[in-house]
């Protein structure tokens, strides 16, 4: 009776995991693999810690506002799931 809607929503996050896998491959993720096999085997206790770049507000407030965009959207599917069920809340 829910499945439908659980399989769209689980298609639709199948097909964003794709599109994020396929942006990672087309901008060099996946690139220096000989050398990226070795990385935990190196011992580098004399470097300093690399600092990493800091992460802009804008950016702070776009994955604030994904996460809850894909909240929301759970959410809504669980309520139109047992709404359209006939359980007794519609």
């Amino acid at each position: 009776m829910y499945y439908p809607y659980f399989v769209t929503y689980m298609l639709i996050g199948f097909v964003v995991s794709l599109l994020v896998f396929f942006w990672a491959l087309n901008n060099g993720q996946f690139k220096d693999q000989q050398r990226a096999r070795f990385l935990p085997l190196q011992v580098d206790a004399a470097d300093e810690p690399i600092r990493g770049e800091t992460i802009r507000p804008i950016e702070i407030y776009a994955l604030l506002t994904l996460a809850f965009a894909g909240l929301m959207i759970t959410v809504a599917v669980l309520a139109f799931a047992l709404m359209r069920g006939g359980n007794g809340w519609g």
